[in-house]
Order: C-alpha cells, then structure tokens, then sequence
C-alpha cells in the first residue's frame, strides 16, 4: 500500500495541475493492486487506461489516474481531490491470511479518507471471490464483504471484477492470477457497465 501511495502522489501532482487549468475536467482515481496495475503488461494495456478510452469516446470530459501497484494491500488512505473513486483491493489481504473484519475495516478507512476530501465523490467497488481453497467460512465472508461495503456507503458495485476471465487460461498470464491484455478488456467492461451511468451523470450535473 506504501508502494501504492507514493505511485498516486507522483502520478496525481501532473493530472491535478492538468485538471486545475480545466475546471470542465472531472476525475477518476482507480487505487487498486496488481490486477489493476496490469502486472506484467503496458499500462495501455490495463483496464483503466481502456476506461479511459471509453470515456473518450463516450464524449465524457473525465481524467482517468491509475494509482494502483502490483502488491498493494489495504493498509493506508489517499488524501487527493476525486469525482469518481474507483477501489480495487483487498485479495492481497486474504492471500496473507489477514482476517476479513480487518479488511473490511482498511477498506471502510480508505473510503472514509477520500470521502473526508471530496464529500461529493462517488465510489465504485470492485469486488473480488477467493478460489475455494481456504476454510469455507472465510471464502464467503470475503466475498460478501464488498457488497457489504458498497450498502454502507452508498457505493456502486462491480460484483466481480474478474467475472469471465477467472479460470480460463487463454485470457490470464501463465501465473493463472493475472489477466493478459485480453483479459484486461473484459475486466474493462465489466467496470465499465457500472462506471458510465454514474460518469453520464456527473457530466450532466456539471454542465447543469
């Protein structure tokens, strides 16, 4: 999560002076880990620079920051200006063994932070399921802890950020885990199918 911060911090400086000199421009923050980083392949290749693309061809005026990095966990918080908060974390947590009441709090803590500074940010989770492996009891809490989440904090809920790439090989890196660049646009669509109504939104307001 260190690694994460200190990412958001030198890549946020750039866009938020960008966004300063175009106040038209609302911004997208996705802080997430590896599958969010697009470990092993461009930062093109990862879904939030193919949101990115979307919305530009949507027609929607949105600055899309990837502060995410490979290994990141739920340890910390963000302390910068958002529209639109986009968290993906949580699986290197459960991969330790941390137990899913304390993720649930880092993850509700991260929320709280960015809430703090930006009162009209809309959140959007990204949940995750565990393969079955472990004690079946914690499988399912942490599966269930995102929607959980995403109710206590009026939050927009994608259900399962890997839905139709988990499993299959020609669509992850040969680690199993990681999504190619194939399987990057479809973890692009599935946040997108919850990401452009409320971007759609927030455009309309502004220009309101």
């Amino acid at each position: 999560m260190k690694r994460a911060i200190v990412a958001f911090l030198a890549i946020s400086s750039t866009v938020l002076a960008q966004v300063a000199s175009a106040a038209e421009m609302k911004t997208i923050l996705v802080f997430g880990d590896s599958l969010s980083d697009g470990f092993m392949l461009q930062r093109t290749e990862a879904y939030p620079a193919l949101l990115a693309k979307k919305l530009q061809a949507a027609g929607l005026n949105f600055q899309v920051t990837n502060a995410s990095a490979a290994g990141g966990t739920t340890a910390g918080g963000l302390k910068h200006r958002i529209d639109i908060f986009i968290l993906e974390l949580g699986i290197n947590d459960a991969f330790r063994g941390l137990p899913v009441d304390q993720i649930q709090n880092n993850l509700q803590q991260i929320i709280d932070n960015v809430k703090a500074r930006n009162p009209n940010v809309r959140v959007v989770i990204a949940g995750m399921q565990l393969p079955n492996y472990a004690a079946e009891d914690y499988v399912s809490a942490f599966g269930k802890m995102f929607g959980e989440l995403a109710a206590k904090n009026g939050a927009a809920l994608v259900s399962y950020l890997l839905e139709g790439v988990a499993g299959d090989p020609s669509l992850n890196l040969p680690d199993g885990i990681h999504p190619n660049a194939a399987g990057q646009k479809i973890l692009a669509e599935n946040v997108w199918r919850v990401l452009e109504p409320i971007a759609r939104e927030i455009a309309t307001l502004a220009k309101g």
